[in-house]
């Protein structure tokens, strides 16, 4: 809606993620350099966790697109609420290889061994990512461990990513998961971003739209949206392409802290009244109209006391 007003080639702000819109934060570069370091030492079994909102996804697909095509084969499975089965199945889809639809555990198993064997022998290294982990069943995550066992005298067949929420790694903590958790060799997490990066990281995203700088977000709304965000960078998004539309609305190419404020207001649901002015102008007048009410059955009721005692006469009611 916005973008030919602003001069931008797409919405910078949008909620799919993108490796083109990666930001490397000190955070996320060192998160991606460990795990490409991991999958490069052949460790076998890595973990990264974020909060939702962090980049997890993000990172997963940037670091898939990192992997060198003649020397990996990668697999990023979505779906954490598949069965065991169903995950093997899966990881034989992305591997790209032919299995029969009714197979069972024990040959899709050694489907998976066997293509990992020959490519091993073609100097390649097989890559798997499984996102959403957190939610995992119990029978995934011990099939997880059974892939994780296969191996040669010297290396295991296939590096395993698990990506999740925080609550990944104290499921990994659990009674019945030690197995698993000793396996992990790398551990990686994502953070916020503090106020210097998410300013850096509005301006990286406007770039890549191609705004080339004709576009400005004050610094008191960088501020605003830090705060408002908490530095992560999906609500970032979401408060920065709301901050665009009132811009836009405003016919104004400085995005400043009304259309900031705004935008929180708009996400969330309360952009009828979404400034200080009008929410005391709305008290005002609610709290006039009580006081009128309160005044009228106070009012009310000192006429039907009067009436009552016989003082006063009131039409329509029958004498005392």
């Amino acid at each position: 809606m916005y973008e030919q007003f602003y001069g931008l080639t797409e919405r910078p702000f949008s909620l799919t993620p993108s490796p083109r819109y990666v930001f490397y934060s000190d955070r996320y570069r060192t998160a991606l350099d460990e795990l490409i370091y991991g999958i490069d030492r052949k460790e076998g079994f890595m973990l990264l966790t974020g909060l939702p909102g962090t980049g997890k996804t993000t990172l997963s697909r940037d670091l898939l697109e990192k992997l060198d095509p003649d020397k990996h084969r990668s697999a990023l499975i979505f779906n954490p609420f598949l069965s065991g089965p169903e995950m093997l199945q899966a990881l034989l889809t992305e591997f790209g290889v032919a299995y029969q639809e009714n197979a069972p555990r024990n040959e899709l198993l050694s489907r998976l061994n066997k293509f990992f064997l020959e490519q091993l022998a073609a100097g390649r290294t097989c890559v798997a990512i499984f996102d959403e982990a957190q939610h995992l069943s119990s029978e995934f995550l011990e099939q997880i461990r059974v892939l994780s066992n296969l191996e040669t005298a010297d290396e295991k067949l296939i590096q395993i990513v698990l990506v999740g929420q925080p609550e990944l790694s104290q499921r990994l903590k659990m009674p019945g998961m030690a197995q698993l958790s000793q396996r992990v060799s790398v551990r990686s997490a994502l953070t916020f971003l503090n106020l210097d990066e998410t300013k850096r990281y509005i301006y990286h995203r406007l770039n890549v739209a191609g705004a080339r700088g004709s576009l400005e977000f004050t610094e008191p709304a960088v501020a605003a949206i830090y705060k408002g965000a908490h530095g992560i960078p999906r609500r970032i998004n979401a408060i920065c392409d709301q901050s665009l539309l009132a811009g836009f609305v405003n016919q104004t190419q400085k995005i400043g802290l009304p259309e900031v404020k705004q935008a929180i207001a708009s996400l969330r649901g309360d952009e009828a009244d979404p400034t200080p002015e009008r929410r005391q102008r709305r008290m005002r007048v609610l709290f006039g109209t009580g006081l009128v009410l309160f005044l009228l059955a106070l009012v009310a009721v000192s006429l039907l006391a009067l009436h009552g005692a016989g003082l006063i006469v009131v039409p329509g009611l029958p004498p005392t």
